[in-house]
C-alpha cells in the first residue's frame, strides 16, 4: 500500500534538508527523497586518496555566536555540533593578479576590512569605507538577514535594480580598486551588466562578519540535518528519483519514484531544479505566462573543478582563499572568456582537516566553464557512482584542460607541480548529474538588475500544495538558500510563528544560569 506523509520533500540539497528539519521540529510526519547515493546537494564531498574534497562549501560565513546563520543553525540544532575552523582574519580571501606582487586582503570585521585594504589604497580609504558601509545597507534591508518577522520587505526598484558594478564604480575611480572590490565575483557567477547589488552584499558581507571552514568537508551540514530529521521522526532515503506527479483537480496527491514506489502527501516541497519540476507536472494545464517564466529563466554559469592531491607534508596549508586573475579586465570579463584565453581567473582554496593544520593534503580550484564545451558528451551518464567515464574524448578533454590550469597556477605558486601526488576533474556535466541542474549552473538562476523579478520565483507554484525551495528561489549560498527554505516554511507554517521559533531558540541559548527564566525553564 503506498505510503503517505505530511511532507514529502523531493531532493536533499541544503534547502530541501531545512525545510524537512523545519517541519520535523514541528511535529510533521516528514520523507525527503534523494535519487543519488549521497545526500546534500552542493553539499556533498568525495573522497580521493583518503583526501576529502567539498563540492560546493568551500567556505561559509555568518557563523560566530549571535550571527545570522549561526542563529538559524541553532534553532536547526547543528550550530554547536559542526566542525569549523576560523580563517585568517585579516585576509581570508586575497585578490591577486598576474604581474602584481600585491595580495590584496579582505578581512574579518568590517572596520578591519577597511584598514586592511587601505593599506594597499590609503588615498581610497572612504570610498572603502562607503563601499562597506553600502553593503551593511542593503542587507539590512532584506528582514530576514537580520532574523525580524516583523518588517516586510517590499519589492523596491531602487535596491533590486542597482548593480555592483556601478556601486563600485560609484565608490572609486582606481581601477585596480575597482577589480579588487568586484574580485570574488565568482562567489555568485557575477556579470558586470547584470548582477545586482544585493546579490553581492548579501553573499560578501557574511564573510566579513566571519569566515570558517569546514574541517572534514561541508558534508557534516547534510549529515547534521539528517540527524535531526530522524530525531524528530522523520524518514530520508536515497536511490529515490522522483519520475512522475499525479496532479489532479489543482492538487499533486502523489509521486513516483524510478524504483516503482509511490508516495502520497498532503504538501510537497521540490528542492528540483524549477525547470525539472515543471517536466515531472507533465501536461497538466497550468498558466502559459507561469510556465514560460520558469523555461526562459537563465541559468548561471556552470565549473571546471580541479582537485589537487598533494603528497604528504609537502605542501603549506594556507587558511585562506585566492581568487586570480590575469588583468584587472578579467575580473568581469572572466564569464565571458574566449576558449583561447581560459582561464582568465580561478579560485583556489585547501582542506582543512584539523585546528591546527601546517600541511595540506588537497586543493580545489575552480573556474568557469560553459555547457557548450562539454555539450558533445551531454548524452553520457555517470553509470558507476565513483567514476565519471564518459568515452576517450571526454577524458582528453580533462586531461588537456588539467594541463591549462596546472600551468596557470605553476605561475601563481611555482614548483606546485612537485607536490602533487593526483589530480581529479568535475565538468558541467559533472554538475548537471550530481547536482540536478539542466546545464550544471552552479547558483540557480541568474539575477539581472535590469529586469529585478524576470528570475524571481516564488515558494509557490501554481499547484496549491506544491512549494519549491533550493538556489533558484530568492538566493544562492548556504545562508540564502538558508534564508529561502525559511520563507518555503512559513508558506505553511506563517513567517511570524516560525521566526518566533527561531529567536526564541537563541534567546533561550543567550540566558545564563543565574537568569530567572532560565531556571522556570530548566
Amino acid at each position: 500500500m503506498p505510503e503517505s506523509f505530511d511532507i514529502v520533500v523531493m531532493g536533499s540539497g541544503l534547502g530541501g534538508l531545512v525545510c524537512a528539519t523545519i517541519f520535523a521540529k514541528e511535529g510533521f510526519n516528514v520523507l525527503v527523497l534523494e535519487k543519488n547515493n549521497q545526500y546534500g546537494g552542493n553539499l556533498q564531498t568525495f573522497v580521493r586518496d583518503r583526501c576529502i574534497f567539498d563540492t560546493g562549501v568551500h567556505y561559509i560565513g555568518g557563523l560566530e555566536t549571535g550571527q545570522n546563520l549561526y542563529q538559524y543553525f541553532h534553532y536547526l540544532g547543528i550550530a554547536d555540533r559542526l566542525r569549523l575552523k576560523r580563517m585568517d582574519v585579516n585576509g581570508f580571501d586575497l585578490v591577486t593578479f598576474d604581474n602584481d606582487s600585491n595580495e590584496y586582503p579582505y578581512a574579518q570585521g568590517g572596520e578591519n576590512f577597511v584598514a586592511q585594504l587601505s593599506q594597499y589604497f590609503p588615498e581610497e580609504h572612504e570610498g572603502i569605507k562607503r563601499f562597506h558601509g553600502k553593503m551593511k545597507e542593503i542587507c539590512q534591508s532584506f528582514p530576514l538577514y537580520r532574523l525580524n518577522a516583523e518588517d516586510t520587505y517590499q519589492w523596491n526598484e531602487d535596491i533590486l535594480g542597482l548593480k555592483v558594478s556601478d556601486v563600485i564604480n560609484s565608490c572609486t575611480s582606481n581601477p585596480k580598486l575597482r577589480a579588487v572590490l568586484a574580485g570574488t565575483n565568482l562567489l555568485y557567477a557575477g556579470m558586470e551588466d547584470k548582477t545586482p547589488f544585493y546579490v553581492h552584499a548579501l553573499s560578501i558581507n557574511s564573510y566579513i562578519e566571519s569566515a570558517w571552514r569546514c574541517i572534514n568537508g561541508g558534508g557534516q551540514i547534510a549529515k547534521l540535518l539528517i540527524r535531526e530529521i530522524r530525531k524528530h521522526g522523520g524518514k530520508v532515503l536515497k536511490y529515490k528519483e522522483v519520475v512522475k506527479f499525479q496532479v489532479e483537480d489543482g492538487l499533486l496527491r502523489a509521486i513516483s519514484t524510478l524504483d516503482g514506489s509511490t508516495y502520497h502527501a498532503t504538501s510537497f516541497i521540490s528542492n528540483i531544479d524549477p525547470k525539472k519540476t515543471l517536466d515531472l507536472i507533465g501536461n497538466y494545464p497550468i498558466r502559459k505566462s507561469y510556465v514560460n517564466h520558469i523555461r526562459q529563466a537563465e541559468n548561471t554559469m556552470s565549473s571546471f573543478s580541479l582537485y589537487i592531491v598533494f603528497e604528504p607534508q609537502r605542501m603549506p596549508y594556507l587558511n585562506k582563499n585566492y581568487y586570480h586573475f590575469k588583468d584587472e579586465a578579467s575580473v568581469w570579463g572572466n564569464i565571458d572568456y574566449r576558449t583561447a584565453d581560459w582561464p582568465a581567473g580561478y579560485m583556489v582554496s585547501m582542506n582543512a582537516k584539523s585546528d591546527n593544520d601546517q600541511w595540506a593534503d588537497g586543493m580545489t580550484v575552480f573556474t568557469y566553464m560553459r555547457y557548450d564545451e562539454v555539450k558533445a558528451w551531454e548524452n553520457s551518464r555517470n553509470t558507476v557512482a565513483d567514476t565519471e567515464y564518459r568515452g576517450e574524448g571526454y577524458e582528453r578533454f580533462k586531461q588537456e584542460k588539467t594541463e591549462i590550469m596546472l600551468q596557470e597556477l605553476e605561475k601563481k605558486f611555482p614548483g606546485l607541480r612537485e607536490h602533487i601526488h593526483a589530480t581529479y576533474v568535475s565538468t558541467p556535466l559533472t554538475y548537471r548529474d550530481y547536482i540536478g541542474s539542466e546545464t550544471g549552473g552552479m547558483y540557480g538562476f541568474v539575477k539581472d538588475a535590469n529586469h529585478p523579478l524576470k528570475n524571481y520565483l516564488p515558494p509557490r507554484t501554481k499547484i496549491k500544495n506544491l512549494l519549491l525551495t533550493g538556489q533558484s528561489v530568492n538566493m544562492h549560498g548556504i545562508l540564502g538558500v538558508t534564508i529561502s527554505a525559511v520563507l518555503t516554511c512559513a508558506e505553511l507554517l506563517g513567517k511570524e510563528y516560525l521566526m518566533g521559533k527561531i529567536n526564541k531558540a537563541n534567546q533561550i541559548e543567550s540566558l545564563t544560569t543565574n537568569d530567572p527564566l532560565w531556571q522556570r525553564l530548566t
